[in-house]
């Protein structure tokens, strides 16, 4: 008998979205409340490693992920004008040896896709709706929505980002995302090389990695003081600023930002944070998921594949123990070694850049995280 029959799911993002055909594909009725009406993230591009295409075949979706997105099997390390120094070949996942070792891909692409196999999964999907009201008892959860509809659920499921309110309702002690002291930037550039590509600046690194069979994503990290505001239409003269060291196929788009012909390819500035939040990730009857308890910068491209591995975990908990209590401890007690690594080495990669520190120890922490995460769940 399934420990749970109905169960609601606060964010639309893409640990929801997993976690939502993970359960439908149980038999688990499912109903998604998202409160953005439009369903669209923003963003440029993201990275899909290998241990994300892995669990994103488990979704269902991979095919449908590398046809629209770009793929890459190798990462050419390059001067600052675009010279390779060397190739260095991705290995795939454990068990994924027919998928390659990278991709990368639109996030709103991805959200497209992500959002038809929900749909299509029988989701019952509500945009434009959030929760006003959650209380629970020992035998359910009853949830009033921002319409002023009702509806009782035996779990829900807090999968709506860094500053969720799911979890302000189940752990109000925790302080949310910290700020970590670099900003990200990035822009939308036609695709020039077959790999993925960084660039090595004296000062500053540059990469591309292929999101579409024609497009690339640039992308630039840089160290900040604060998360003070900076209006977008700064945006791309900032980033020029941050490019002057590079010539090739950098300098050629640092001259298209400045001479404006660049400036509506999606130029993208987000200050980062992240935070790892102590287990266990449940309260009662409700339990958090995604960036609501392990929130990442991007140094690993593994923020979305933790959340896909915790939507698959938690479905499999869910079917495979015999108390909800039981399945919610499960859930955080395998999934949360791997999270915190995803965190702590991103964190520590962040750290090493802003100091000027050792390439080597970048390396090593790299190259050691993404090992253990080539292993299965």
């Amino acid at each position: 008998m399934a420990l749970v029959k109905k169960v609601l799911i606060v964010g639309g993002g893409i640990g929801g979205m997993c976690a939502a055909i993970m359960l439908r594909r149980q038999g688990i009725a499912v109903d998604l409340v998202e409160v953005n009406p439009q369903w669209a993230p923003d963003g440029a591009g993201i990275t899909i490693s290998g241990p994300t295409l892995r669990s994103l075949r488990e979704v269902g979706v991979v095919d449908e992920v590398l046809r629209r997105g770009g793929s890459w099997t190798a990462v050419d390390i390059c001067d600052a004008n675009g010279n390779v120094n060397v190739s260095v070949p991705i290995t795939p996942a454990v068990g994924a040896d027919d998928l390659p070792g990278g991709a990368g891909i639109m996030r709103t692409v991805l959200a497209d896709i992500l959002g038809n196999a929900t749909q299509d999964a029988g989701a019952n999907v509500r945009l434009g709706l959030s929760f006003k009201n959650i209380a629970q008892d020992e035998d359910g959860v009853d949830v009033l929505f921002t319409d002023g509809s009702r509806d009782r659920y035996d779990l829900v499921i807090g999968a709506d980002g860094v500053n969720s309110t799911v979890r302000k309702l189940v752990m109000p002690d925790i302080a949310g995302p910290q700020f970590t002291g670099q900003g990200s930037w990035r822009a939308v550039v036609p695709r020039l090389r077959e790999n993925s590509t960084i660039y090595m600046g004296k000062t500053t690194k540059a990469g591309m990695n292929p999101i579409s069979a024609t497009e690339c994503y640039l992308f630039v990290l840089d160290k900040r003081d604060g998360t003070d505001f900076i209006a977008p239409e700064q945006w791309p003269l900032m980033l020029a600023g941050l490019l002057e060291e590079f010539g090739g196929a950098i300098g050629e788009f640092r001259a298209a930002l400045l001479d404006g012909s660049l400036r509506n390819h999606r130029v993208l500035y987000r200050p980062l944070a992240g935070h790892m939040i102590a287990a266990p990730w449940h309260k009662g009857r409700i339990v958090l998921l995604g960036d609501a308890v392990h929130a990442t910068t991007p140094h690993l491209a593994s923020g979305a594949g933790i959340a896909v591995e915790g939507a698959i975990v938690l479905a499999e908990e869910l079917q495979r123990r015999h108390s909800l209590e039981g399945a919610l401890i499960a859930y955080a007690g395998r999934h949360y070694d791997r999270a915190r690594l995803v965190v702590t080495a991103s964190g520590r990669m962040g750290q090493i850049e802003q100091d000027g520190g050792s390439r080597e120890e970048h390396t090593r922490v790299m190259v050691e995280a993404q090992q253990a995460l080539r292993e299965p769940l």
